[in-house]
């Protein structure tokens, strides 16, 4: 942790009753400010992991279909990316409860007391799952996949600023069709994670013998061969490039993004969600589950720039592909993958795994998927609608 914090004016709510419930939007982007000190902040990190763990404990196993609440609350601020964005997420946690984070703690064997914590507690969860969790998931794998309309030969020929300006004043299928070329060149028309040789353009340098890779090696029948797609590390659809209204579910999802790694959104707002560094090449199965959050990336420290160990949460794929060590493709004049970007996405896979809310996150787009409404209520309508809504506004 920061040892070196500077006083400033501590933003608290007052210490009463909460109300019934969660009422309106969270804010997480307000500067909730620093603690006078070191013990201040672990003071506050205390209680809140003092109120979190009492509920957590006493939450079943997650299963079918259900997500343990309170762990998703604690796995949130664990993974936050930054001092800064636990500070954040502790403000914006202690206002939902309607406590001031240097508070005495709360007697938890007040049943009173604890009845009083527990609905706003798991109300904030699900504020951030219906908000954050359940977009995020939503959007993933609907990069659109035009065709690329610069080639590789033409876009290496030219300069990165020459390049951007072309970008930044066509719209946005033009900007996809780009970007999904750019990656194809700088990724070598690989799949970054099977190194799969993309099947399109191989067709095309079959037809000129002798056939050969980005590298000058030869085409053949040992490479491996595959339908590459350009994935993008943060979803494009949480943004929306073409004018600036974002609907307030958007604008949720996007505060909890910027509130999970401090002003993260500043490399990816508007166009910048098309930048090759929020981009990698992936085939088909493997942009599915780059896409579900069931692979992800870990920076091997001391290795190579751009090395990573690549891990799934899936058992049935651990000891066979995977654990599988890459050190990415670069160019010249294309920015690599994001760091930030892929440790971003590793922190989300993580929660959402842990939790169980991935479950069940992919129950609800299931039922959303299939238009199904089940007879016992467990169709959960309203985020239906509410999601669908967010996603065409």
């Amino acid at each position: 942790m920061n040892a070196s914090i500077t006083h400033t004016n501590i933003m608290v709510a007052p210490s009463h009753r909460h109300q019934s419930s969660l009422g309106g939007m969270i804010d997480f982007s307000t500067d909730v400010g620093s603690f006078a000190n070191v013990q201040e902040r672990d003071r506050a990190i205390c209680r809140f992991r003092r109120i979190v763990g009492y509920f957590e404990a006493l939450e079943p196993p997650a299963r079918n279909g259900k997500y343990n609440r309170p762990a998703l609350v604690r796995l949130t601020f664990e993974y936050a990316r930054s001092p800064e964005s636990q500070d954040k997420f502790l403000g914006a946690f202690f206002r939902s409860l309607a406590l001031g984070m240097l508070d005495e703690s709360p007697d938890l064997s007040n049943d009173s007391a604890v009845a009083d914590f527990r609905e706003p507690l798991f109300g904030f969860a699900d504020f951030l799952v219906n908000n954050f969790f359940l977009p995020l998931r939503a959007a993933t794998n609907k990069t659109p996949q035009p065709s690329p309309v610069y080639h590789a030969v033409v876009q290496q020929a030219q300069a990165q600023a020459e390049q951007q300006r072309i970008q930044d004043f066509v719209g946005t299928p033009e900007r996809l069709s780009a970007l999904r070329g750019t990656c194809l060149a700088r990724d070598r028309h690989r799949c970054v994670i099977t190194h799969a040789f993309d099947t399109m353009e191989a067709k095309e340098r079959w037809k000129q013998l002798p056939a050969q890779d980005d590298d000058g090696n030869p085409l053949g029948g040992n490479d491996t061969y595959g339908y590459l797609e350009v994935a993008h590390i943060i979803p494009y659809a949480l943004t929306k490039e073409e004018d600036s209204g974002l609907n307030e579910s958007r604008k949720a999802a996007i505060a909890i993004l910027n509130m999970f790694d401090n002003d993260v959104i500043y490399l990816i707002e508007g166009t910048d969600i098309n930048r090759p560094c929020n981009a990698i090449t992936l085939s088909q199965d493997m942009h599915q589950c780059f896409g579900h959050f069931d692979i992800f990336f870990k920076r091997i420290a001391d290795a190579l720039p751009n090395t990573y160990q690549i891990q799934t949460f899936l058992p049935f794929l651990a000891g066979g592909r995977f654990p599988i060590t890459r050190t990415l493709f670069t160019h010249p004049s294309i920015d690599p993958p994001s760091e930030r970007l892929l440790a971003l996405h590793s922190a989300i896979g993580h929660i959402l795994h842990l939790s169980g809310a991935g479950d069940y996150v992919q129950a609800i787009l299931n039922d959303m998927e299939t238009g199904v409404v089940q007879q016992d209520g467990s169709t959960q309508l309203g985020l239906l609608v509410n999601l669908a809504l967010q996603m065409r506004g």
